[in-house]
């Protein structure tokens, strides 16, 4: 039995990669995988793959995706501004930090329903306190109309129309998508409690924590003594080293950057299981989802939240402290040439691409 136990050890040993092999790129490797796309759910699918929380109801009179998709580009432009008054106690409480619209008030309690570059989102504002929830639903699959015509909270419920669509490639503009409508006239139901759930009290729902790889139950979850909350990398604990350094410094740069420590729904998601790229330290707050589809949450598999990479590292054979990596951003690739000297990274642009 003894033997039996060593030789599981043994095997399992065997199937796990190393440091070495997470973080190096070796000869005839690639420093990225191609960019595969995928092919779009049909409604079936996309009803099929929904999550337990979420009811999907057709509606007999509905507001069509064309006439919604392009309510802010038609003749009431002018009157943007007018519009966004409405919504500027939500711009203050968050930082800027979501596209807002079907504003509710409810007695003391303000909602809105928000958008950023991770999903959609139900706001609130209580005792002048706010709180963001997220719906877990994909933009990929899901389009919520910008102009509901009923109460947004009602019975207990979070209740939005909108349509099922699918993502279309538009011709000419690299990394720009579009939205074709594949069933319109539909509402979307989310009971409350689910959807405002927190099980560790840490300031994020659990569908939020599903969907990107957090714990629920733990409201630390790397165990670094940081709440997620306010931790700026919350999947992994930041360690200080020459290669966490080398990514930390090739991490994108923001202009004018705001005050990330207040930007608590704000994430730059990377797709990456390199230990060193794990152990950055930001300035602003970052999610890590695995290079493996099948090792990958429901919500990311199908929806596309990487906006830049930064790939393996490749070791130059004749000068062991010159080594060479690369960033991509949405039109653009570059390739470095980096070398450690006098214990700091110095960066040479080699090469690159723009699309």
């Amino acid at each position: 039995m003894k033997f039996f136990y060593f030789l599981v050890f043994a095997f399992f040993l065997s199937c796990t990669k190393s440091v070495e092999d997470r973080c190096f790129i070796k000869d005839g490797d690639k420093y990225f995988e191609p960019y595969i796309e995928q092919k779009p759910f049909t409604v079936n699918q996309i009803i099929e793959n929904k999550p337990d929380y979420l009811e999907v109801i057709n509606l007999k009179k509905f507001r069509r995706f064309k006439q919604d998709s392009l309510y802010f580009h038609d003749s009431k432009w002018e009157n943007y501004e007018e519009i966004m008054k409405d919504y500027v106690i939500f711009k203050e409480k968050f930082s800027g930090q979501f596209m807002c619209f079907g504003r509710q008030t409810d007695g003391k309690i303000q909602y809105s329903l928000g958008k950023n570059n991770l999903g959609y989102w139900l706001l609130k504002i209580e005792n002048n306190q706010p709180s963001a929830y997220f719906l877990g639903l994909s933009f990929s699959h899901y389009y919520i109309n910008e102009i509901q015509s009923e109460p947004i909270i009602k019975d207990g419920f979070l209740q939005v129309e909108g349509s099922l669509v699918e993502i279309i490639k538009v011709a000419g503009l690299p990394g720009y998508d579009d939205y074709s409508a594949i069933g319109e006239g539909k509402l979307f139901k989310l009971n409350l409690k689910d959807l405002i759930k927190d099980s560790d009290n840490d300031g994020y729902n659990d569908i939020f924590e599903e969907s990107f790889g957090l714990n629920p139950k733990s409201k630390d979850s790397d165990g670094d003594k940081i709440n997620d909350f306010d931790d700026m990398n919350p999947m992994f604990k930041s360690e200080k080293n020459k290669f966490s350094e080398l990514y930390q410094k090739l991490l994108p740069d923001y202009a004018a950057a705001p005050d990330f420590k207040k930007m608590h729904y704000e994430f730059e998601v990377f797709e990456s299981e390199c230990d060193y790229f794990h152990q950055v330290n930001p300035d602003y707050r970052i999610l890590f989802a695995s290079e493996k589809e099948s090792e990958q949450t429901d919500y990311i598999k199908v929806t596309d939240v990487f906006h830049h990479g930064i790939s393996k590292i490749k070791r130059d054979e004749k000068y062991p402290e010159r080594f060479y990596i690369s960033k991509w951003g949405s039109s653009f690739v570059n390739d470095y040439a980096a070398e450690y000297k006098n214990g700091k990274w110095e960066l040479e642009m080699i090469g690159g691409t723009v699309s």
